[in-house]
């Protein structure tokens, strides 16, 4: 048992200029995500600091470690992104009764070549993908859909960021492989399904929402 001060660790850091879709308050330009690497109470806490990258003059070489972490998932590797914007869908759970069948009925030879019941096949293949992204939609793995209102405001809240556990799925999910470079691959850097070492639950997903018209507003963590 520690009980001394713990440093919260570095997992994210995101400029507007390679992720347009951010959406950062007015002067913002640069997203910092930070983490507890303990339990509160079933993944990280984490903060999000909105800033403008002009402004970052003293920068440390090397961040600051806690003593101690609850678990090795929970300390991030260094990473490189190199973004690439793709267009989700919502969880099968999100969509009518009747989009759901016209789906269904057109999925289903795709499906059957996968030996998989046909929302698994959209959920896996078409709509939501597997990895650490900013934006898209929640997948709903391991709960049913909820609405995620702002405490502040109650405007709904939205995707920010999803930290997760594996960059890609079974072999449903490689169809949202990185885009493959020439002689390399699959992609520069590649160290398999976790190559962040980051571990959520038993496998799941963390995502981060924030409120649209707020973006400083208080966010919302919800495991998947």
């Amino acid at each position: 048992m520690y009980d001394g001060p713990i440093a919260m660790l570095p997992v994210a850091q995101l400029y507007v200029r390679d992720v347009p879709d951010l959406n950062p308050p007015e002067g913002k330009d640069l997203l910092q995500v930070l983490w507890c690497p303990f339990d509160h109470p079933i993944m990280p806490r984490t903060l999000l600091f909105w800033r403008s990258a002009a402004a970052v003059t003293d920068i440390l070489d090397t961040p600051p470690e806690p003593p101690v972490v609850q678990f090795d998932g929970y300390l991030p590797e260094p990473c490189v992104i190199e973004p690439e914007q793709i267009t989700e869908y919502p969880d099968h759970l999100q969509l009518s009764e009747e989009l759901r069948e016209q789906l269904k009925q057109w999925s289903l030879p795709q499906a059957a070549e996968e030996d998989m019941d046909s929302d698994t096949y959209y959920d896996c293949v078409l709509s939501n993908a597997p990895g650490w992204k900013v934006g898209g939609w929640p997948a709903w793995n391991s709960t049913d859909p909820s609405s995620q209102p702002c405490s502040e405001c109650g405007t709904g809240m939205e995707v920010l960021m999803t930290v997760a556990t594996f960059e890609e799925g079974d072999d449903a999910g490689k169809s949202w492989s990185p885009h493959p470079h020439p002689g390399a691959g699959p992609y520069p850097g590649h160290r398999g399904y976790n190559a962040t070492g980051v571990q959520i639950g038993s496998g799941y997903r963390q995502h981060l929402f924030v409120c649209p018209a707020e973006p400083e507003h208080p966010h919302i963590e919800l495991m998947t």
